[in-house]
């Protein structure tokens, strides 16, 4: 079993009773929002890294569903992103660590600093969010 009692006794998540429709809802909105990134990539790069980002984050929304917890309190992103570190293990500490600098990243862009994300950096953000996405809805559906 995967320990989850540090993001507990933080109140960062809590435990809970979700319908498989919640995660395949999350999963059809990290669709959705691959389609837009790869749409909205002429037009802004730095929109399309954020779709992309949001892409990532819905699918990991969905693993959490799944698994019988949510967020709770400030710093949402970052919780799914430390949730997901636990549960999926060292195996995809990669893939969370440039999780997490898209995070960072998609902060800086929308709150702090505009115009600082590169067409590369959106491109390969689409290609991330897409194997990622793909890996989730893999572990989550039969079908994958």
């Amino acid at each position: 079993m995967t320990d989850f009692s540090e993001l507990l006794k933080e109140r960062r998540i809590r435990r809970g009773r979700f319908s498989p429709k919640q995660a395949e809802d999350c999963l059809s909105l990290a669709a959705r929002d691959l389609e837009a990134a790869q749409a909205t990539l002429s037009a802004s790069a730095e929109w399309a890294f954020n779709i992309a980002y949001n892409a990532m984050h819905q699918a990991g929304r969905a693993y959490m569903f799944q698994g019988g917890y949510r967020t709770i309190g400030e710093g949402h992103h970052a919780t799914v992103i430390r949730f997901l570190d636990i549960a999926l293990g060292p195996e995809y500490s990669d893939m969370l660590i440039l999780m997490e600098r898209m995070r960072r990243q998609r902060n800086r862009a929308t709150y702090v600093v505009a115009g600082i994300i590169t067409l590369r950096q959106a491109k390969e953000a689409i290609d991330t969010a897409t194997g990622f996405v793909a890996e989730i809805k893999h572990r989550l559906t039969p079908e994958g």
